[in-house]
């Protein structure tokens, strides 16, 4: 059986990730594909304890370093449970963020280099890379203002300004490193026009394969 299409979903906070799983997972089922879709950190038990931690411990103080290997541990677990077995199936695995999240948030935002990030990624992937990411595009405010009308924020949306300007930065970098992969969403446009940009992508990236 042909290997699946892994897909990730990438952006800042506020940037429409969320609200535009459905449209591409619903675009890909109206295509005739099977749709596995999944998060990060999450997607298992064990992964879904690491995303409240990380996310809504904010008593923990938890290191940069701490940080990204807890990030590793959920992503190892998640890969052999989850993404690799719907992958051997032929399956399309969709997921809300993956290892450019971590280059993005632990290294932009919090200083971790690059190189030591990827050791750790090749380590845990070994080979396994998406093959199409979409990073959904937003100005930083514009972002921020999004993600504080719809919850009480979490521990990272609590970062600063500069901390996210990093993670924007760091994401356009990757971007401009890998454009046949990473393709750019501008997300600060309508929703119907961001749908049309996702259409556009899907079809040139997945149509064909």
């Amino acid at each position: 059986m042909p290997r699946g299409i892994f897909i990730t979903l990438e952006g800042g906070e506020g940037a429409g990730k969320s609200t535009n799983v459905a449209f591409v997972r619903n675009w890909l089922e109206h295509a005739g594909r099977k749709v596995v879709v999944t998060r990060e950190p999450g997607g298992t038990e064990l992964g879904e304890r690491v995303r409240d931690i990380l996310l809504h411990g904010r008593e923990l103080h938890t290191s940069a370093e701490s940080e990204m290997l807890l990030m590793f541990a959920a992503r190892a677990e998640h890969i052999a449970r989850v993404i690799r077995p719907a992958l051997d199936a032929g399956k399309i695995v969709l997921c809300d963020r993956f290892t450019d999240a971590t280059y993005a948030y632990q290294g932009g935002g919090r200083g971790i280099p690059a190189a030591r990030i990827a050791a750790i990624e090749s380590w845990v992937q070994g080979d396994l890379r998406p093959d199409l990411t979409l990073l959904f595009d937003v100005p930083v405010e514009a972002g921020r203002r999004r993600a504080g009308l719809r919850s009480e924020p979490d521990r990272f949306e609590q970062e600063s300004d500069e901390f996210f300007a990093r993670v924007h930065a760091t994401y356009l970098a990757r971007a401009a490193r890998e454009p046949e992969r990473m393709r750019v969403i501008d997300a600060s446009q309508s929703l119907e026009k961001v749908e049309q940009q996702l259409g556009s992508v899907l079809q040139e990236v997945v149509g064909g394969r």
